[in-house]
């Protein structure tokens, strides 16, 4: 997400009207107390906004909104804030969308973000990427999609819904400096009509923006979604966790499979210092989601 369409979020409350989110505010915050960190709102487009509120709207999607527990901005103090550039402070909230997709034989892409990316490099997330202007949800996440993984996905070929929304702030704790970047992504479920081989034998990833990427079963996923950041990384794998995860790793304009240490996926973020190589937290929050919906397609 290198590109954000900035100051995209407008909030509201009952029946007033939508205001453009600031950087140093809070989304989650606007619609939860202070020491919660999730919130049910609706949300939607009206005349290229991104609009988040408490209640519904004409062409609203009723969505969890929800935030980490160390949310920078959450957690800025005054000094701090004071302390930033007076264009980032007046930047506003902008929007991402991130595409979870599965195929029918419900595995689920991931990528590893490159190493020289200026936000969440070496992170292992869904496709994903800003909205450009004028594009709706779905357009928006086809179009990353195929630009990120070379994947086109054809009307017809795929259903999709909204999962929920997640507040992300880069750098993602205060430990590691002041906030740079301030967004909300929606996450969207896609559901694909082909099967993950098939999906495969057409990804062209985008090396300046991939450097691996993987189709995970659900197993695997749901012990990826289980790891919660901010506790402690024991480095230990369940014992239903294969000890590699295999991948297909991009270099030199070629890519090859490759086996991955399954603990990779299990990394949290560490608390001070350099972080590693991680899926995001939002992307387990996106995950937790998607396990959902399986168990209520499987009842």
């Amino acid at each position: 997400m290198e590109s954000l369409a900035r100051g995209l979020v407008r909030l509201a409350k009952g029946s007033a009207r939508p205001e453009r989110a600031g950087f140093l505010q809070s989304v989650t915050g606007h619609f939860c107390a202070s020491h919660e960190d999730e919130a049910t709102v609706c949300c939607g487009l009206d005349q290229n906004q991104f609009v988040i509120s408490d209640s519904e709207f004409p062409g609203s999607t009723r969505i969890l909104l929800k935030r980490p527990s160390f949310c920078p901005i959450k957690h800025l103090e005054e000094r701090q804030a004071a302390a930033l550039p007076e264009a980032l402070r007046g930047r506003g909230v902008d929007v991402g969308v991130a595409v979870i997709l599965q195929s029918v034989d419900r595995r689920v892409l991931l990528t590893r973000r490159a190493k020289n990316l200026s936000i969440f490099p070496n992170m292992w997330v869904p496709p994903g990427g800003h909205m450009e202007p004028d594009e709706q949800l779905l357009e928006a996440g086809l179009r990353e999609l195929q630009e990120e993984t070379g994947l086109r996905l054809e009307p017809g070929g795929f259903s999709w819904r909204m999962l929920g929304l997640w507040e992300s702030v880069y750098p993602p704790m205060l430990s590691r400096g002041l906030p740079r970047r301030h967004h909300v992504v929606a996450y969207l479920l896609l559901l694909s009509t082909e099967s993950h081989q098939q999906l495969q034998t057409r990804i062209k990833a985008d090396e300046s923006e991939v450097s691996a990427y993987a189709w995970l079963e659900p197993h695997i996923l749901e012990c990826i979604a289980a790891v919660e950041d901010g506790a402690e990384n024991t480095g230990r794998v369940p014992n239903n966790l294969p000890s590699t995860i295999e991948a297909t790793e991009l270099s030199g304009g070629s890519a090859r499979p490759t086996e991955l240490p399954a603990v990779t996926f299990l990394n949290t973020a560490p608390a001070a210092g350099q972080d590693v190589e991680r899926v995001s937290t939002g992307t387990r929050f996106a995950l937790r989601l998607w396990l959902d919906t399986l168990a209520v397609r499987d009842k």
